[in-house]
C-alpha cells in the first residue's frame, strides 16, 4: 500500500435533497490535514427507485469509489442492494455509510455510534430518561440503536406509520426498553428527553415534528437535522432555557467513522469540525441560536 500521502480517494454522498451537506468539506478537510487527497462528490437523486438505485452503486465499483455515504431517503433503500453488511447496519437494519471492499459493497452504520458519543459528551454517560424518539426510519433507526446501548434507558417511539415503529420495536424487543407511543404527547408525558430523527426541519421544510406547547424546560431535545444547524424545533426549545444538542454533533462523529472506514485512518476530528463550522457558516440563513430567556 502506498504511504498515506501519496494515497487518493474518491467518495461521495447519495441523497436528495443534499445541497446544503456538510460532508464534501468535512471529508476533503480531513485528508488535506493528513497529507492525503480526497474528492468527494455530492449525487443529488430525486425519487430513485431499486433499479436507479442499483445502477448508482454499481457506478461506486465500477468508476473506483473508495465508497459513499447515504442520507434520505436512501437508508433502508439500498439495505437490499448491497454485497454485505456489518454487524451494526444488520442491526439498524439502515446503512449511511458503503465501502467497496474488492469489488464488493459492504453496508457500515456511523449515525449508531457517532450519535451514541455526541449524546455522552453534551449530556453525560447517563442521559436523563424517558426519551420520546419520534421517527423510525433509517436515522431513527440508528438512534433507538444508540439509544438501546444506555443501560435502563426507556425509549418511547413516535412515528407516522405505525407499522414501522413497530417493527423497530419488534427488532430491539431483546435489547431495549423499548415503548410504541401513537402521539408525540403521549410519548413526551413525563419525558426527559427528545430526538428528533425525521428530516422535518430540514430546509427547506420550516416546520418542527413538535408542536411548542409540548416542550418544556426540562427536557433536553436533540435534532439530527443540521440544515439549519437551529432548526424550528431547537430554536423553540433553546427560547423556553431547554438543553439542547444540534445535528452538529451526529455529523462530526459519524464523519469521523466514516472517513475511518473509508480509508483505514484515522480521522483528525478537529479538521473536520472546523470544516464543518466554515460549510454550515457559508450555507445558514439561521446561524446562531436564540437569546436565553431573560428570567433564567
Amino acid at each position: 500500500m502506498a504511504p498515506v500521502q501519496q494515497q487518493r480517494f474518491l467518495l461521495g454522498l447519495i441523497g436528495s435533497p443534499i445541497k446544503h451537506s456538510a460532508s464534501p468539506a468535512m471529508h476533503e478537510a480531513a485528508a488535506r490535514a493528513l497529507g492525503m487527497r480526497a474528492h468527494y462528490q455530492l449525487i443529488d437523486v430525486a425519487g430513485a427507485g431499486p433499479a436507479l438505485l442499483r445502477t448508482l452503486l454499481d457506478g461506486l465499483r465500477l468508476i473506483g469509489f473508495a465508497g459513499a455515504n447515504v442520507t434520505f431517503p436512501y437508508k433502508e433503500a439500498v439495505v437490499p442492494l448491497l454485497d454485505d453488511l456489518s454487524e451494526g447496519a444488520r442491526a439498524v437494519g439502515a446503512v449511511n455509510t458503503i465501502v467497496v471492499e474488492d469489488g464488493r459493497l459492504v453496508g457500515h452504520n456511523t449515525d449508531a455510534s457517532g450519535f451514541a458519543r455526541a449524546l455522552t459528551q453534551r449530556f453525560g454517560p447517563a442521559p436523563r430518561g424517558p426519551v420520546a424518539l419520534i421517527g423510525a426510519g433509517g436515522v431513527g433507526k440508528a438512534i433507538a440503536v444508540a439509544l438501546s446501548g444506555f443501560p435502563g434507558l426507556e425509549i418511547r417511539l413516535v412515528d407516522r406509520d405505525p407499522a414501522k415503529a413497530a417493527s423497530l420495536a419488534a427488532a430491539l424487543a431483546p435489547r431495549a426498553a423499548l415503548r410504541v407511543c401513537g402521539t408525540v404527547e403521549q410519548a413526551l408525558d413525563g419525558a426527559g428527553g427528545l430526538v428528533n430523527g425525521t428530516p422535518v426541519g430540514m430546509l427547506p421544510n420550516r416546520g418542527s415534528p413538535v408542536p411548542p406547547h409540548l416542550l418544556r424546560p426540562e427536557i433536553w431535545v436533540a435534532d439530527a437535522v443540521y440544515s439549519p444547524l437551529w432548526t424550528p424545533l431547537l430554536r423553540e426549545a433553546a427560547r423556553l432555557g431547554a438543553p439542547t444538542m444540534t445535528g452538529r454533533d451526529l455529523a462530526i462523529h459519524q464523519a469521523v467513522d466514516a472517513f475511518r472506514l473509508f480509508t483505514g485512518v484515522d480521522a483528525p476530528e478537529t479538521a473536520m469540525a472546523q470544516a464543518f463550522d466554515a460549510a454550515i457558516a457559508a450555507h445558514a440563513e439561521e446561524g446562531s441560536p436564540p437569546p436565553p430567556r431573560s428570567d433564567g
